[in-house]
Formats: structure tokens, C-alpha cells, sequence
């Protein structure tokens, strides 16, 4: 599903297009005299604030397997020469199953879908929450780590081996001080294996929260062309860009709120674009739900 590649894809890559990046946007003599005492304290260490980042992302997900989101995603195919050739917008609903994510189609530009659709979603969602159960269960065997869903997943240990941080600086994002740095993948990197490789064709900027530790921004865009098969397992073409961004929702937790992606990419059969890709997630609340989904059931019941 398109919603479930794409949160793959920006989260585990750590992708981006930077636009105007925050230090360069104009600031009120208040903001900037915040910065200006914030700039006295000294900047974090990098590589142990990011291992902090791993740290928190992990602790925290207890609490977001607690929510429910609406998710909407727009995609618009290029033509080929500038234009967009179609448009199609899509509804989810995103909570937990078991302990695994699931996405959950609700409407498709602009229509609800019928019962015997709604049906459909909920028995592929048993499937695939089996399914992503089966994986976990197969990559503990083989001491690997995975994401919530079965996939594997890069440590922050690896990033740092794989991309170079540079150019840290404080700024205020949304009002919260925030650590910005510059990311580009290390030339003299020694990937372990073929999807790892794709970290040396990165170069974009991330935002972590000083006070939480999270990465709350990620913008960047691939600067070579970069294949696994010939392409036919994956294909993402240079120029590609993304972005992510998350929110702090209830006090007590970061969630996503934006996904933004542009260019020409191919995973596999699961996933291909050539356009944009936009998510945007909001309605966080929180919820209790079933061990499976029930046959035309709504949305999971709301505490």
C-alpha cells in the first residue's frame, strides 16, 4: 500500500528536500535574543545525541502503539513533461494491531467505501498483521532487528558509519530549541550490503528536539542514481527528494505529521511513483482495539 511504503521509505532513509532552512528565516527581537542565550550553551555532541534519538524513539513506542490517526495521501503522476497526468487521493485510518501498525483504506478521492470494501481491508489487515508477525519472529532467530512491522531496520550505529553529520547548529523550531545539522553520505563508507549503499547517494538535513530527543525534521534528496537489481528490485532516480516531519501531540509523545516525497522511485512490486506523494497525518487520538479487526467494523473504539 502506497501509505505503508511511503512512512517505510521516509523513516527508515531519512530522506528529504531542504527548503528554507530555519536559521535563514527571519526572527522577532524576542526569538532572536532567545537564540542568542541559547547559542551561550555548548552543542551536544552528535553521534550521542543520535544514539539518544534511537534510544527515546524506542521507549516512546509503547505510547504510540495508544493512538489512532487519519492519514491522507495525494498522489499526482507526472505526464512526462511537467504536468500532472492524474491525481488520486486516499483516506486511512493508522493505529496498532497487535502490537504491529496497519493502515486501513477508508476513502478513495472523496468516496467512502462500501461495506463489502471496508470488509476486504479489514481480512488483508489480519493477513498482513500475521504476516509482519511471522518476520519479527524470523529476524529474532537470526539476530536482526526490526521495525514494529517485521522490517529491518538500520541502527543509528550504522547511520553514523554511513553518513557524515556536519555543520551542527541551535535554532528554534515551532518555538523549541533544536538541534539542525547537514547529513551527506561518507564516500569512503563500507556498506554490508546493497541497500545500505544508497546512504552515500544522501545529502539533506535533519532537526532534533534538544529538550526530548527526537527527530522532529528530516529534509534531503538522492544526488546519483541508485539501483539494487538493475532496478528491478529498486530504483530511486537522482534528484528524488523528501521530506518528514513530526508533532508533539498530548504532552507526552512525538507522532508524524507530514510525508512529502517527489521524483522517480521503484521498490519491488510493492511501491513505484513518478510525481509527488504527499501524507499528511492528523486527529490523533487515542484508542483500545480488538486483537483483530472485525468483519465491517468502524474505526477502533476511542477511550
Amino acid at each position: 500500500m502506497v501509505v505503508d511504503a511511503l512512512r517505510i521509505l521516509i523513516l527508515l532513509t531519512m530522506l528529504g528536500w531542504p527548503t528554507v532552512p530555519a536559521w535563514a528565516q527571519a526572527k522577532s527581537a524576542p526569538e532572536a535574543a532567545d537564540a542568542s542565550a541559547s547559542a551561550e550553551k555548548p552543542l551536544p555532541d552528535i553521534p550521542t545525541l543520535m544514539l539518544e534519538v534511537e534510544a527515546h524513539q524506542k521507549a516512546s513506542e509503547a505510547i504510540r502503539k495508544d493512538y489512532l490517526f487519519r492519514a491522507v495521501v495525494t498522489q499526482q503522476e507526472s505526464d512526462g513533461h511537467g504536468g500532472v497526468k492524474k491525481t488520486t487521493t486516499e483516506e486511512y485510518d493508522v493505529f496498532w494491531v497487535q502490537g504491529v501498525p496497519v493502515s486501513r483504506l477508508m476513502r478513495k478521492n472523496g468516496k467512502d467505501l462500501s461495506q463489502k470494501a471496508i470488509q476486504k481491508e479489514n481480512e488483508e489487515i489480519d493477513k498482513r498483521v500475521a504476516k509482519a508477525k511471522k518476520k519479527i519472529e524470523k529476524a529474532v532467530r537470526e539476530g536482526k532487528s526490526t521495525d514494529a512491522a517485521g522490517n529491518e531496520v538500520i541502527t543509528v550505529s550504522r547511520l553514523l558509519a554511513l553518513l557524515r553529520f556536519t555543520n551542527p547548529r541551535r535554532v528554534k523550531l515551532n518555538g523549541r530549541d533544536t538541534i539542525e545539522m547537514d547529513y551527506a553520505g561518507d564516500p569512503n563508507a563500507k556498506p554490508q550490503d546493497r541497500a545500505e549503499s544508497v546512504f552515500r547517494d544522501l545529502a539533506g538535513t535533519a532537526w532534533v528536539d534538544e529538550q526530548d530527543h527526537v527527530l522532529v525534521k528530516a529534509e534531503g534528496r538522492v544526488v546519483d542514481d541508485f539501483k539494487i537489481g538493475a532496478g528491478l528490485v529498486a530504483s530511486i532516480r537522482k534528484g528524488a527528494s523528501f521530506e518528514m516531519e513530526q508533532t508533539q501531540v498530548n504532552g507526552e509523545v512525538w507522532l508524524p505529521s507530514l510525508i512529502t516525497a517527489q521524483g522517480s522511485a521503484r521498490f519491488y512490486l510493492l511501491f513505484h511513483f513518478n510525481g509527488s506523494v504527499r501524507e499528511a497525518d492528523s486527529g490523533y487520538r487515542k484508542f483500545k482495539a480488538t486483537s483483530t479487526i472485525l468483519p465491517g467494523m468502524g474505526a477502533p473504539v476511542t477511550q
